[in-house]
């Protein structure tokens, strides 16, 4: 592909090495998280929220956990700023949740802000600059002192202003273009920043490194976010935050690398929504927390629910393989994974051990308000056995001999690759029953007498269309003197070679289902199914179903 040839590296290493976090091995506690949703998510839609749905969105997310929720840039726009007003005068934030605005580092932005936040209880005004090369040489041309001044003066004015107001103001800064910025600079314009600030314990700054655009490999964020957590003024009262982007597709790794390096807060999307190729997927980010045994302080237990929520309020789509939240996520089609996941769930059930080991599924489904009925493992060519079985199982109570599953999983996948789709669960039964239990008979037997002499005779009335005929036979069993009777009657040759049965549920009514194998002469196998409340009756009646079959 030609084109290469006209890029080269645009980023900085830290200007000493930078590798404490390669030592570290997990995230061991959740970051603060603060979801950007309504600000860099709603800018990136094709049609940005209306007031309403902007408001029933805020609302999900404080349902969700999020203690602190960027709502927009309010000098930006009257829609911006009358969404904040209203989030005000309606009183829709809770005591416990912090709002977030984000505005340039110019002073009328900076007044304008101030005025949509008066009222707020709690509020973190965001002011930030450009800080990269690019920027720097192609678009203010300005130097690296005049660049460090834009951002000096404008966290003076946030101090003068936030002097003023009654409700409770944090501050935050982003060298904007963080990516493209030697790393020793950025750290000296953020100390500048804070030097104006004096953050205490009690009034905390936030530092935010953002990669505005991804340009570099997750492992070089993370020694840039080590550089600016050992070289901070006043760290232990400052909160390092990250606001990764995703142009590289790697939002996801840049922000667990970077909070290995020291960062303390995340802010993201769910679902990653954002400009060009989008924000960090916050969704994925707790729930990679969650599949580690760490509490990520959010809720994502009705996934199903915040996506068709999401899906309303901004008209995007949920990739069916999105991590976590897309519909195929826990699905496994492939038979050998179908078995393997079979076998783990059967070892869960027998034992007392409560960690989730189940071979292919990172977490337990359920946590997410998965089910494992219809979510888990679904039929298509492509499956095993072991999957058909166990959707039998699962939905219908269905235990497959193990001689039988073979066959029974071939007859579902020639079906499924005959129609070129997919089986449902009850498209599965139709076809299992169609197979087994409900097939054209040649014959039926409509009675059978037993008593016992000498083993059991068994009185035999066959039907074959309007001709009823009754033999006697003796056997070993009841099935054995039934099974005696219609080879004698039809002069056949075959052996009952495998039997098995069990209830389709456990009280004290409960309707029993046997499976009956037979062999012929070249050892060939054949089975019937049936179900009846007396289990004698179910039996007979598979292997009817058998030897019908095998006559045909």
């Amino acid at each position: 592909m030609k084109g290469f040839e006209k890029y080269q590296k645009s980023y900085f290493m830290p200007p000493v090495e930078c590798y404490d976090w390669v030592k570290k091995d997990a995230i061991d506690k959740a970051p603060i998280w603060c979801s950007v949703d309504l600000r860099d998510g709603n800018q990136a839609l094709i049609e940005p929220m209306s007031l309403e749905q902007k408001v029933e969105f805020f609302k999900m997310l404080v349902e969700i956990g999020f203690k602190e929720i960027e709502v927009g840039f309010p000098a930006a726009s009257e829609t911006e700023y009358n969404f904040l007003r209203t989030l005000i005068e309606r009183k829709l934030i809770p005591d416990d949740v912090t709002v977030q605005v984000l505005t340039q580092a110019r002073e009328h932005i900076i007044r304008k802000t101030f005025e949509a936040i008066d009222g707020a209880p709690n509020a973190i005004v965001h002011v930030y600059n450009s800080t990269s090369v690019a920027q720097r040489e192609q678009v203010f041309k300005k130097s690296k002192e005049e660049i460090k001044q834009i951002a000096v003066n404008g966290a003076k004015l946030l101090k003068e202003l936030a002097a003023k107001e009654k409700g409770n103001i944090r501050f935050e800064y982003s060298p904007e273009s963080f990516h493209g910025t030697e790393v020793d600079y950025a750290v000296e314009v953020c100390n500048a920043v804070l030097d104006v600030w004096q953050p205490t314990a009690d009034a905390k700054a936030i530092i935010n490194i953002p990669s505005t655009v991804e340009n570099a490999m997750p492992h070089v964020f993370a020694s840039q976010v080590e550089y600016v957590h050992k070289n901070l003024k006043y760290r232990d009262n400052v909160v390092i935050s990250l606001h990764p982007h995703n142009d590289r597709g790697t939002g996801v790794a840049t922000a667990e690398l970077g909070v290995l390096a020291g960062a303390d807060r995340i802010e993201g999307t769910l679902f990653g929504n954002g400009e060009r190729t989008g924000n960090l997927d916050i969704v994925t980010t707790a729930m990679n927390l969650h599949s580690h045994g760490v509490d990520s302080k959010l809720d994502f237990s009705n996934m199903q629910e915040i996506v068709d929520k999401y899906e309303k309020f901004t008209d995007m789509k949920i990739s069916m393989r999105q991590p976590y939240a897309g519909e195929l996520v826990f699905t496994a089609f492939s038979g050998s994974h179908q078995d393997a996941i079979s076998k783990g769930m059967a070892c869960r059930e027998a034992s007392d051990d409560e960690t989730w080991t189940v071979p292919y599924l990172p977490i337990d489904p359920k946590d997410v308000g998965r089910t494992y009925d219809s979510d888990v493992i679904r039929i298509n060519s492509q499956s095993g056995k072991g999957g058909v079985a166990y959707v039998l199982k699962q939905n219908f109570g269905l235990i497959i001999p193990d001689k039988m599953r073979e066959e029974v999983g071939y007859l579902m996948k020639g079906v499924s690759d005959h129609a070129h789709a997919e089986l449902s669960p009850d498209d599965m039964l139709e076809v299992f029953r169609k197979n087994y239990t409900m097939i054209d008979k040649k014959f039926e037997i409509t009675e059978c007498h037993y008593k016992q002499e000498d083993g059991i005779i068994a009185t035999v009335t066959i039907k074959e269309g309007d001709k009823v005929t009754v033999v006697e036979s003796q056997g070993n069993g009841r099935l054995n003197a039934v099974s005696k009777a219609i080879r004698k009657h039809f002069g056949i040759v075959y052996h009952v070679a495998e039997y098995e049965e069990h209830s389709l549920s456990r009280t004290s009514t409960a309707t029993a289902i046997c499976y009956v194998g037979i062999t012929d002469e070249e050892d060939n196998i054949t089975w019937g199914v049936a179900t009846n409340d007396d289990i004698v009756t179910a039996s007979v009646n598979a292997l009817v179903n058998a030897v019908n079959k095998m006559m045909a």
